[in-house]
């Protein structure tokens, strides 16, 4: 397979998701018997749950931050915009996230959803420099 292919397929896996579980958390697209959260309270609780140490006054920042940090990430993983820099980030969000879950509940849902998975192709996806279908590959023109 075409390394070019490769890194299109992972920055929309990636990205799309990132979006799923910000559409699950809000109760959007899925149906009531695929959501993991199925809404926004659910997701809070579940924040609390993998950052057990974190004061209740902050879960709400924290749900929020992810939140907003997958959104931003996968519309510039979509988008091809800082792809390495975006790459590097969702793997250190996942890696994080993989760590939360598996020091508060254990190690096997962050196995059973992949997430170390995840982690590791944003970190393989920063790597590959080649650019393909990305606004970076415009901003790379425009510079020479």
């Amino acid at each position: 397979m075409d390394k070019k292919i490769i890194k299109l397929f992972l920055r929309f896996a990636i990205a799309i998701g990132f979006l799923s579980a910000v559409a699950d958390r809000l109760g959007m697209f899925w149906s009531k018997e695929a959501f993991v959260w199925g809404n926004w309270e659910s997701f809070l609780n579940y924040t609390k749950v993998i950052n057990p140490w974190l004061p209740d006054s902050l879960i709400s920042i924290a749900g929020i931050t992810a939140t907003a940090a997958e959104i931003i990430f996968a519309v510039f993983l979509i988008i091809g915009f800082k792809t390495e820099l975006f790459a590097k980030l969702s793997g250190f969000l996942l890696l994080m996230f993989g760590l939360s879950m598996t020091f508060s509940t254990g190690i096997k849902g962050a196995l059973d959803f992949s997430v170390f998975t995840a982690s590791a192709a944003a970190f393989a996806l920063s790597l590959m420099k080649d650019k393909y279908l990305e606004l970076d590959s415009l901003f790379q023109k425009i510079e020479k």
